[in-house]
């Protein structure tokens, strides 16, 4: 069963409840009501039988014939007896014993008595005269209320009916209006797929428990779409990483191996890969530290790092490929003093990433590096020679998995501006991208310094 039904059935259940409790309590209440007042009717027939027939001698017969016109009128199955000081029947010709001694004395010890004998009502008075003490008894069926209980019956078991149908109808209406945010949100959970994991369901500026759990959603999508592209990029961005100290390794190892050497030559051959082999274990903990940064979204460990030795460092390594024009100026005030709170091997992953990808768009041309100090801030100026980065796409290039590989020819991941910005996020950063006028590309990281 749907929501809205059980909402639209739990609520006509506590409404038609709450309504069959009133109707039952108006109608014994009006039931009651018509028992007294009839009681009542009989109390007062009880006491003009007795003015009739037990002080007729002590009125006119004006008077007399006001009160037999004016409460004679026979009830339903009337009966009344007059009962004299021996329980016997009497001033009325009908003198057959009708009600039982004990019944008599009852009523004479009590002064008045009233009961219901199946349909029919009993009502019974002491009365003191100068002819003696009698006990007059009265009985009638009171007709006329049970014909006014069955029509009230019948009426509130047609408005009980009316009202129960109307209720379910309101309730469903009320339920589908209430849960129709929460229909719009499952038809954009529908939407949702491995294709658009950065998909979201709209929030509302209600605070209700539908707009709680849209929250929660987009909360655990956002958790998904890490999880989701860490799945997919981890074994690209460790190929990204790892293939240039492979490539050198074997390359070096190959190198050696062609021909017969000193064992100077072997051995420098061996530091230099076993300082590969230190360079690709850095990367491979820089790697999983990045991963475990995606997935449980906690800082990286964290140390004061000398950004103008890294960049100088950096610049070495990129120089002694011999392929790449790579040129690193610092324009610091203090050289040398520059330190950020950061990861070393990230961070050089981040600023590798930057310099690798401007040499790709610019056909290996000349990168610049320029490192500033603008009060507590130290900024990092990369720029290429290359054509520049329209402003459309200036936002894209950060997005994982965005590559301009089919219009420009190269080749790539498209992770590697996506790692770079995470990175630098990481690290309480930013990383800005701008064109200039030549149509050179300048990437700009900005760190706090510590």
């Amino acid at each position: 069963m749907k929501i809205k039904d059980r909402i639209a059935l739990y609520f006509t259940l506590i409404s038609t409840s709450m309504l069959f409790a009133v109707l039952c309590m108006v109608y014994f209440t009006f039931m009651k009501f018509l028992q007294a007042d009839f009681f009542e009717r009989l109390t007062d027939r009880t006491m003009v039988t007795a003015k009739l027939y037990l002080e007729a001698d002590e009125i006119s017969r004006d008077a007399l014939n006001t009160i037999r016109h004016k409460y004679l009128q026979k009830l339903n199955g009337e009966v009344i007896r007059i009962y004299d000081e021996k329980n016997r029947a009497t001033f009325i010709s009908d003198s057959a014993q009708y009600w039982t001694t004990s019944t008599i004395n009852k009523v004479r010890k009590n002064g008045r008595l009233k009961y219901s004998d199946g349909n029919r009502q009993v009502v019974g008075i002491f009365y003191k005269d100068n002819q003696g003490d009698f006990v007059i008894l009265a009985s009638a069926a009171d007709q006329g209320s049970q014909n006014r209980l069955s029509k009230l019956l019948k009426i509130m078991i047609f408005t009980f009916l009316l009202i129960s149908i109307l209720v379910l109808l309101l309730s469903r209406w009320v339920a589908e209006k209430m849960l129709k945010p929460l229909n719009l949100f499952m038809l954009e959970v529908k939407q949702i797929g491995s294709k658009n994991m950065a998909f979201r369901v709209r929030e509302t500026e209600n605070k209700d428990e539908i707009n709680l759990i849209a929250q929660s959603f987009n909360h655990l999508m956002e958790e998904l779409e890490q999880a989701f592209i860490l799945q997919k990029t981890f074994v690209a961005n460790a190929s990204h990483e790892l293939r240039t100290p492979i490539t050198r390794m074997m390359m070096n190892a190959e190198l050696t191996l062609s021909k017969e050497r000193e064992n100077t030559s072997y051995k420098k051959a061996i530091a230099d890969m076993l300082e590969d082999a230190e360079k690709m274990d850095d990367i491979i903990t820089g790697l999983l530290t990045l991963a475990k940064m995606d997935v449980e979204l906690i800082n990286a460990q964290l140390f004061p790092v000398s950004l103008n030795k890294l960049l100088k460092d950096i610049e070495l390594e990129w120089r002694d490929s011999k392929m790449f024009p790579f040129t690193f100026t610092d324009n610091s005030t203090t050289p040398g003093a520059l330190k950020v709170s950061a990861n070393s091997v990230l961070l050089q992953i981040a600023i590798d990433n930057i310099i690798s990808n401007a040499f790709k768009f610019s056909d290996n041309q000349a990168v610049i590096c320029e490192l500033n100090h603008i009060d507590s801030t130290c900024a990092i100026h990369i720029t290429d020679q290359g054509i520049g980065i329209s402003a459309t796409k200036q936002e894209e290039i950060f997005k994982p998995f965005y590559t301009t590989s089919k219009e420009s020819g190269k080749k790539g991941e498209g992770m590697g501006l996506y790692m770079a910005q995470k990175i630098i996020h990481l690290f309480k950063g930013n990383l800005n991208v701008t064109r200039s006028e030549q149509g050179r590309t300048t990437f700009t990281i900005t760190l706090p310094q510590v």
